[in-house]
């Protein structure tokens, strides 16, 4: 089981959140789309999904979804910090936090963190 489930379809960032995922001692499961987010999430659970609402297939409808369906894990979503606007949208679809890119990846390690057993 993968304590952590995260969509990011960036290969060198989820390069980089692998990384420190093998270095913090948590199971980080990566995939690339809202669709197979919703999938995962669905067949696993998960402490915490972290989700990249820069990724270019359905971030956040996969987190609308996921709330629809009662999913209650913690959602950590990140984004440019320009973006305020999706990061409202982000709240009000379900992510517990919304943090800017640059935040997210210093905090990384602590983040994952969390979803340590």
């Amino acid at each position: 089981m993968a304590d952590v489930l995260a969509l990011v379809d960036d290969l060198f960032f989820q390069a980089k959140m692998t990384e420190t995922a093998r270095r913090v001692g948590v199971a980080l499961e990566t995939v690339a789309n809202g669709d197979a987010l919703v999938a995962a999430a669905a067949s696993q659970a998960h402490r915490l999904v972290l989700v990249d609402l820069n990724a270019r297939q359905g971030a956040l409808a996969a987190v609308e979804q996921l709330r629809a369906s009662g999913n209650a894990q913690p959602i950590v979503g990140f984004l440019s910090h320009v973006q305020t606007e999706l990061a409202e949208k982000a709240r009000a679809a379900g992510c517990q936090e919304v943090l800017p890119r640059s935040k997210f990846t210093a905090d990384l390690a602590e983040i994952l963190s969390r979803a340590k057993s």
